[in-house]
């Protein structure tokens, strides 16, 4: 039988990309961000997607057997009408403004797959949360699991509970919108001034400078928890319902102001608002992974979605030992639905026999999935440009690179394949001296140029973990937090200045030590890269010490880099001290490019197709017209309501999404197959209700004689979550 050749996708939200799978092994895996430069870009993956056909050498895309979407639009547009039902009249201008490109984007995926790849085979998609779930068990090395995934939003599901085994995946619980916990962390996000969808990492890293002293207030007003970790949130203090804000009047009533407005000064408040919700977020994990635990009877537990990459909370998981094994996906956060919906559709759907690692690792190994370069095109962009290097011989690289380090000196270290996911996990790694007072601020302000009080990750020796903190398993992909061994721990002066607390040395590895004794730590095995062990390894021959700074390869605002030309442009407009390029030594600056990270001049919102636009705007004007008179029926639909009941003891359904749909092109004369089709799954409608059933057939009629709009894509994630539909 004859090879599949699956393609996942995910786009048109953030952190566009795609994964390539053949039979049950990946064989690339990239977010379009490293392509295309432009950060969390959630553009149709063309980039990401050319990279993954390259590196299996494919010519022509119609070699592959199937396309795999990674949510269902159509029921997303569901919701997302029945939001507007709910708030009308107020989103009015949300509809106006942004509907039209929604249904233009998101309703055509299968034919930008035809007009943008030039592939005419299948395309089909699978349910958000399923791709979630998928993308954490199928590469785990379980062959049977809990699996929790909590994130803001997909369809309709915000967190679910799926029981996997073998190649199955049975989704038993799931919670649905706006009774959301990534959501609800979102909204604390954007309060503090911070990015949603780019900036709820540094909250987290914030939260141990502050005091929970809002934990009480939060779980008075904003939301309920119930025992099985189901949350009802009270909608009255949220604006994402009816507005593009997260929050609104009464929330900022309710924390003694308005939202702190990006990069002005941090106040105690905002310090002691991230810990109380970081704590109330915890508090709710905990009680879904042992309701998860009750249900499924599992040992194991996979986890995926963007809350998941909250460690501190996973590392309190660990803590409480709900579970023997914990497998978190490393891009858990929509880039890795790319891979969850390629396995969906391999395992699931065609019903192929699924294989467990006999060394009992995860197939997804060290995630390194993207590009790789190889010396031959290192030295010609090294000649191409005059710059001055050293030739190293492969057997003595670890050895150099771990001296530089013992020295004290902040090596950029560019090697082999790119890593899949949000984290820098040595490849394309920013590095440095572990046991240096002065290494985590150097970086941040020096070479990082971001916010002060962000902490480092440690990347320790698989062997020595122990050593150094209180974690008695591996941790490969950093998302797990633990505390620095209290041998190691120096008592601290307490401050109240924030600045000073940071430079405070409180462990003999005082650059990957928070300020709570706490560390974000990197577990590296040999057997997933040989060659950042040995750096390690040859780290700690000089100095005594098995663990290094390790940090993303990039300045503040840009992507990870991904080629030699963006991680030469990163070292010589920083002050990193030495460039580790592939098999070669940079130590001298030249300036080459522009003093940014080199762009590579892709042209896929060029001034061919800023020229097509004009030329259809009068069709897309009148769309709009139509659109906005379907808006006025709004009011007089009836629906049912989202929950608001916050007395209710479980927000757990059992009515779940869970079927895979096909997706071709459509032609718009067979609207009401089309319709009679996509509706099937959708668990919320009343398909007596002519009127809403006409809504939301004219918006499909409208999507499928629409032109593919590429230029509503201005790669910026905004702060309104109206996005998230």
């Amino acid at each position: 039988m004859s090879k599949k050749h699956i393609l996942g996708i995910s786009c048109f939200y953030h952190d566009s990309a795609a994964t390539l799978i053949i039979d049950n092994e990946i064989v690339a895996a990239a977010q379009e961000e490293r392509f295309s430069r432009i950060k969390h870009d959630p553009s149709f993956p063309v980039l990401a997607i050319n990279y993954c056909l390259e590196e299996a050498s494919i010519a022509d895309i119609n070699e592959i057997d199937a396309i795999v979407f990674y949510d269902n639009p159509y029921k997303k547009l569901e919701r997302i009408v029945q939001t507007h039902i709910e708030s009308y009249p107020q989103t009015r201008n949300i509809w106006e403004e942004k509907m039209d490109a929604w249904i233009t984007n998101n309703l055509t995926i299968p034919e930008r797959a035809l007009s943008d790849l030039g592939y005419n085979g299948q395309v089909f998609s699978v349910p958000h949360h399923i791709s979630h779930a998928s993308s954490a068990f199928y590469p785990s090395p379980f062959d049977e699991a809990a699996i929790l995934t909590v994130d803001g939003v997909g369809e309709r599901a915000t967190a679910s509970i799926c029981y996997g085994s073998g190649n199955k995946i049975e989704i038993i619980k799931q919670m649905n919108f706006p009774h959301s916990l990534g959501l609800l962390y979102s909204a604390f996000t954007y309060f503090t001034g911070f990015r949603v969808n780019g900036g709820e990492y540094k909250l987290m890293g914030l939260a141990p400078y502050g005091k929970p002293v809002y934990v009480d207030k939060i779980k008075k007003n904003l939301l309920k928890i119930n025992s099985d970790g189901s949350i009802v949130l009270n909608i009255d203090y949220f604006g994402f319902l009816d507005s593009q804000k997260m929050t609104n009047s009464n929330f900022a009533s309710l924390f003694g102001g308005p939202a702190r407005e990006p990069e002005t000064e941090l106040t105690q408040r905002e310090l002691d608002l991230a810990r109380s919700i970081q704590a109330v977020t915890e508090e709710i994990i905990l009680k879904m992974a042992k309701y998860a635990k009750k249900l499924t009877n599992c040992n194991n537990l996979c986890m995926a979605g963007g809350v998941a990459l909250n460690c501190v909370a996973n590392g309190k998981i660990l803590q409480e030992k709900i579970f023997d094994e914990i497998w978190i996906q490393p891009a858990s956060g929509d880039a890795g639905c790319s891979l969850g919906s390629a396995f969906y559709f391999y395992y699931s759907h065609l019903e192929m026999k699924r294989q467990i690692s006999k060394s009992e690792d995860s197939i997804q190994l060290g995630s390194y999935w993207g590009p790789e370069y190889s010396d031959k095109e290192i030295r010609s962009f090294l000649d191409t440009y005059s710059i001055n290097y050293k030739k190293i011989k492969p057997s003595e690289r670890a050895a150099l690179v771990g001296n530089l380090l013992a020295q004290g000196k902040i090596v950029g270290n560019f090697m082999g394949r790119m890593e899949f996911g949000p984290r820098a996990l040595g490849n394309r790694s920013i590095l440095g001296d572990a046991r240096s007072a002065t290494t985590q601020s150097t970086i941040n302000l020096k070479i990082k140029y971001r916010e002060s009080f962000r902490p480092f990750a440690p990347s320790v020796l698989s062997t020595d973990i122990s050593d150094y903190f209180e974690l008695d398993t591996l941790s490969p992909f950093m998302l797990l937090v633990a505390q620095v061994n209290e041998n190691r721990c120096i008592k601290t002066d307490t401050v109240s200045d924030i600045f000073e607390r940071v430079n405070q040395k409180r462990s003999d590895i005082p650059a990957v030590t928070h300020v709570d004794n706490s560390a974000r730590i990197q577990s590296v095995s040999r057997n997933h890269n040989s060659e950042y062990f040995d750096i390690i390894n040859e780290f700690k021959k000089e100095t005594g010490f098995g663990v290094i700074v390790n940090t993303s390869f990039n300045v503040r605002g840009e992507p990870i880099v991904c080629t030699p030309e963006e991680a030469y442009s990163c070292f010589i407009n920083t002050e990193m001290d030495v460039l580790a390029i592939g098999n070669y030594l940079v130590t001298s600056k030249k300036e080459i490019f522009p003093n940014t990270i080199f762009r590579p001049h892709y042209n896929l919102r060029g001034t061919d197709v800023r020229k097509r636009m004009l030329k259809q705007q009068p069709k897309q004007f009148k769309r709009k017209d139509t659109l906005s008179k379907l808006y006025d029926s709004l009011s007089d639909i009836k629906h049912e309501k989202f929950s608001r009941d916050i007395e209710q003891t479980s927000n757990w359904s059992s009515i779940c999404d869970s079927n895979i749909i096909k997706l071709s092109p459509k032609n718009p004369k067979d609207i009401n197959s089309i319709f009679k089709e996509i509706t099937l799954d959708w668990i919320n409608l009343d398909t007596k209700n002519l009127e809403l059933n006409y809504i939301l057939e004219k918006m499909i009629d409208l999507s499928l004689k629409a032109p593919i709009l590429r230029e509503n894509n201005d790669g910026v994630v905004s702060d309104s979550l109206y996005v998230m539909y």
